[in-house]
């Protein structure tokens, strides 16, 4: 944990759209004790001679705890040099850590999976194929790649697919009893991330002595 006091919480999303959604996760993991960080609050650790994009997955590196939701919008920071948005690049930095992580994934992106998948588009090039008008119900097909990486879609075997929790949701109200009954067991999480430190920390100590 960053300060030793609170474990850190890093909340990975778009903003446009579910600014009060936000507002009550980011009020309710305060009250229960974590340091959150978020960019909608300005709560982000930001070095000025970095890019929004470093900073954002500086921020992945070196939270506690990666908690994303997935909505139907794709997000911003796009540009000529790349090719995903800031919060799908979060999304696989923190998969490739191995992070901690609980992800949350709106109704819109698992049905129109589910629509393309009985289709016949179910990979990526089938949905190159396709031509998307941007809608407030689903904005961008790469949210489906989110999706996908989110629930391991590349390991065949279902029983290698470890840390592949999504949980589906409809509502606001969704989200909010989603973050309580998994970060209301302040002392559980904590004594989980110590846990999940005590192998880095055998590791750092042989690399040292060799």
């Amino acid at each position: 944990m960053i300060n030793n006091t609170k474990p850190v919480i890093l909340v990975s999303s778009v903003v446009y759209g579910i600014e009060e959604l936000l507002e009550r996760v980011y009020a309710l993991l305060t009250a229960m004790g974590y340091d959150v960080w978020m960019s909608h609050k300005g709560t982000m650790p930001v070095v000025p001679d970095r890019t929004a994009f470093e900073n954002c997955l500086a921020a992945v590196e070196n939270c506690d705890i990666f908690l994303s939701i997935i909505t139907p919008q794709y997000g911003s920071g796009k540009d000529k040099s790349m090719t995903r948005s800031i919060v799908h690049e979060e999304l696989l930095r923190a998969i490739k850590l191995d992070k901690p992580r609980w992800i949350l994934a709106h109704d819109h992106v698992v049905f129109t999976r589910s629509l393309l998948r009985k289709l016949g588009y179910k990979t990526k090039k089938d949905w190159g194929k396709l031509n998307l008008k941007k809608s407030d119900i689903f904005e961008d097909l790469r949210i489906i790649e989110m999706y996908e990486a989110a629930i391991k879609h590349e390991i065949n075997e279902l029983n290698q697919r470890q840390g592949n929790w999504v949980q589906k949701y409809y509502s606001d109200e969704d989200v909010q009893l989603f973050a309580v009954s998994q970060f209301y067991r302040f002392q559980d999480i904590e004594d989980f991330l110590k846990k999940q430190k005590k192998p880095e920390m055998k590791k750092a100590n042989k690399g040292g002595t060799e």
